[in-house]
């Protein structure tokens, strides 16, 4: 799990996933009925307060880890089902146009898939950044690298 290549690009990848959710996480704590607990409870999650608090705490913790690029690919996994999560809860009900399975539906001008891919576009990169990071690892500047390095030299 903590090797990678010595592709230098990786950083960026990094960069963009770790900022967004730790900021994103930060958010669900500062703002808990915007962002948080509220906005959870809005949506359908069950246990809001709970999901709210595990879902930032997550954000934050694992988004600290792929900025450091330590433990890169175990970090993404629970971003991941994070981001399919919120894709399901919040933007299937889009799609379809109605709510369903206790998920609500927002109030937008225009339903269907068009509206979906548009209100979708942050967590589709989410997650596909996050998959990258899965299959590639933390690249050259990561903490992962160096550990491998370190564990595989002295063999």
């Amino acid at each position: 799990m903590l090797k990678t290549d010595h592709d230098k690009t990786t950083i960026l990848i990094r960069f963009l996933v770790g900022s967004v959710f730790l900021f994103e996480g930060i958010q669900k704590f500062l703002y808990p009925a915007l962002r948080g607990a509220g906005r959870f409870e809005r949506i359908g999650i069950p246990f809001p307060e709970f999901s709210g608090i595990l879902v930032g705490g997550f954000e934050i913790v694992c988004g600290l880890l792929i900025l450091a690029g330590l433990l890169t690919r175990f970090a993404v996994i629970p971003l991941i089902v994070i981001m399919i999560t919120a894709i399901i809860t919040t933007k299937l009900p889009i799609l379809l146009g109605y709510g369903f399975r206790g998920f609500s539906l927002r109030n937008l001008e225009v339903y269907g898939f068009l509206s979906m891919m548009h209100e979708s576009r942050n967590d589709l990169a989410m997650l596909i950044g996050s998959v990258f990071l899965l299959i590639k690892g933390g690249g050259y500047w990561s903490a992962d690298l160096k550990l491998y390095q370190r564990k595989y030299s002295k063999k």
